[in-house]
């Protein structure tokens, strides 16, 4: 088991002419595993390019299909629905059912056939299809994600794991940045050969998007294969998530946890659904053009892309976890009030988002390990995953309904109040872990020295 870890970290053992004689295909060489790295990186880019294509163009599916805002939520709210119950499952069909090669071609599948039930919905002018194809195109979206995180354990387990999560999520960035930034561009060139818009311009540029998805799927099939080739080369066993989801633990949550989630709820809600309608919002409050609205649309991925791996060394380091929270979150209330109350130019509040919304991540999650016990981790992150998705659906066509009825006046009043409510629970939090002698807020100072004593001990 050593000398398979040494292999996948890249430790070449032995001699220095013993690892020069290893040819360029093989696992322990640093090319090859750099190429493992970029095909796990991109493993993910084309669920992540066409999450958001409903946002990059809102403009163009309300009018092409003829549905109010709240109908177009729904696009987000379908996505949604099916990780409710996934997020406890994904794990372990891919540990005791498909395998994770198996698993992570399934799931790319799953959302290749989800984005072209999608694009034939518009085709077909068939909202309800478009429906159907988000659903699908959810059930394989989040699964995959976890497949992407247990390949990056299987290889790169030890001190470079870090750093393979932050590329990943910053590959993930640049795939919803680019599509922010390029369907509009492709819906009119669509537009310019068939000589008119409507439902079929809308559903072949759905359908070019979908390129991205076959472009993952090739990337999960190579993936697959090199996995293999190192299982017989190295006796390297398939990758595992490692989670136990126990739904009868959920009765041993701590109230610390339950605030977490509360946190993680509000804040996300506040957050992603505003994306998804903040193309138009820019359009109509501060009169940009399609392209620059779309560009300001996509400068929290764009600023989440490098500054996620950044937040995260520097959280690492530092420590202090529930103040590094409530700086994200009290800078995410001024951004939605200066694009409520002001004609300020919105580049500074999506800027501030963007840098929030970075810090939130690297914040918030690494908690939750710190309030459970190891055996209880795969339950509380798999529930915390779940209660998102389930406010992130109702949230959206709430938000939907809203702006039809109120405009966006009373839609970022919402959304600031989903911050306020995100706000009182991080200061709860900071009052019940003081009180309890938590260790949310340690430094990494005290922690790493109060774990060597409990080490010795």
């Amino acid at each position: 088991m050593a000398d398979e870890e040494r292999a996948l970290l890249g430790s070449e053992g032995g001699s220095g002419g013993a690892a020069r004689r290893l040819p360029a295909c093989h696992p322990r060489r640093l090319a090859h595993r750099l190429l493992v790295l970029a095909l796990m990186c991109f493993l993910g880019f084309g669920s992540y390019f066409c999450y958001d294509n409903p946002a990059a163009l809102q403009t163009q599916v309300q009018a092409d299909m003829k549905v109010n805002t709240a109908q177009f939520m729904a696009l987000y709210a379908w996505y949604s629905w099916p990780n409710v119950v996934l997020c406890f499952f994904g794990g372990f069909l891919i540990d005791r059912v498909f395998g994770i090669r198996l698993g992570t071609i399934i799931f790319s599948i799953f959302v290749c056939v989800g984005q072209v039930i999608f694009a034939l919905g518009a085709l077909l002018n068939a909202f309800w299809l478009m429906e159907a194809g988000r659903l699908v195109f959810g059930i394989g979206g989040e699964s995959l994600a976890v497949a992407q995180n247990t390949y990056a354990v299987s290889w790169f387990k030890g001190k470079e794991l870090n750093l393979v999560f932050g590329l990943q999520l910053s590959m993930a960035r640049i795939g919803s940045t680019v599509n922010m930034n390029i369907m509009g561009w492709i819906y009119s060139r669509v537009q310019h050969l068939l000589g008119h818009s409507g439902h079929s311009t809308l559903g072949l540029t759905l359908m070019i998007g979908g390129i991205t998805c076959l472009f993952s799927l090739g990337c999960a099939l190579i993936l697959a294969y090199l996995d293999k080739r190192a299982e017989k080369l190295l006796g390297k066993e398939q990758g595992k998530t490692g989670e136990v989801i126990k739904l009868t633990d959920v009765k041993d949550f701590s109230l610390s946890l339950w605030l977490i989630f509360l946190i993680c709820v509000c804040y996300y809600g506040a957050v992603f659904p505003f994306i998804g309608l903040g193309k138009v919002f820019f359009i109509e409050k501060f009169q940009f053009s399609s392209q620059e609205a779309s560009a300001i649309d996509s400068i929290v991925y764009i600023i989440s892309a490098p500054m996620s791996p950044v937040f995260g060394l520097l959280v690492d380091k530092i420590g202090k976890n529930i103040i590094w929270v409530l700086c994200a979150v009290i800078t995410t209330l001024a951004s939605h009030i200066m694009l409520a109350f002001t004609f300020w130019n919105p580049w500074i509040a999506m800027s501030l988002l963007g840098v929030a919304y970075s810090l939130l991540a690297c914040a918030l999650w690494p908690m939750v390990a710190f309030v459970v016990p190891e055996h209880q981790l795969g339950t509380a992150y798999g529930f915390m995953q779940s209660i998102q998705n389930l406010g992130l659906a109702i949230i959206s066509i709430a938000a939907g309904m809203i702006l039809d009825t109120r405009g966006y006046l009373f839609l970022e009043v919402f959304f600031s109040a989903c911050v306020c409510l995100s706000l009182i629970a991080v200061v709860m939090l900071y009052f019940v872990n003081h009180l309890t002698g938590g260790d949310l807020n340690w430094s990494a100072r005290k922690r790493e020295k109060l774990q060597k004593v409990a080490a010795t001990e």
